[in-house]
């Protein structure tokens, strides 16, 4: 129990110390402090000078004359003999309703053969078709090559990164019904 009131006098004591007093002495020591201390700014360097040079270049080819576009615009056009025959033929004939679905948009649901020659079942947006090698799917000029029990196979001709047409094997696979 002693121990208890000699803390809480001590207490007692801080506490009153800290606020009879002043605080005139500590107002004075920050003001002797704020006189004192200077701030240290370091001066921004001088600013290089700009001395002119003359352009050079005057008589150089200009990246933005028309005849350099000119050219630009004529080799993007021009594609070679070989890729030109791929698509010639393709471009010339009749489409077939096939070919204004995506492939992504087809599935593939059954195969079966008629007079001897396979045929395979797609459907697309509910329609069911009969496909036959020699027929076309998709939008990339696709002819079938193949049909076969789960897959038909295609050839279709698309364009490279350099505009070029070349031939690409894709397949339909088919498609198991989720019930």
């Amino acid at each position: 129990m002693t121990a208890r009131l000699l803390i809480a006098l001590a207490a007692a004591g801080v506490l009153a110390g800290c606020g009879a007093e002043s605080h005139e002495e500590l107002q004075g020591w920050m003001a002797e402090q704020k006189a004192r201390t200077r701030p240290q700014v370091t001066p921004i360097p001088e600013p290089k000078k700009y001395t002119p040079q003359p352009y050079a270049q005057e008589k150089a080819f200009d990246p933005f004359s028309n005849q350099k576009l000119t050219q630009a615009l004529q080799k993007d056009t021009t594609i070679s003999k070989e890729s030109a025959a791929l698509i010639s033929t393709e471009k010339n004939r009749r489409k077939e309703p096939l070919e204004s679905y995506p492939l992504d948009a087809m599935a593939m649901v059954g195969s079966l053969v008629k007079q001897g020659q396979p045929v395979a079942l797609v459907q697309v947006d509910k329609l069911l078709y009969q496909v036959r090698p020699g027929n076309y799917l998709g939008q990339n000029y696709g002819r079938i090559t193949k049909v076969g029990e789960t897959e038909i196979e295609l050839r279709e001709l698309v364009q490279d990164a350099t505009g070029e047409w070349i031939e690409r094997k894709s397949t339909l696979q088919l498609q198991e019904r989720s019930k």
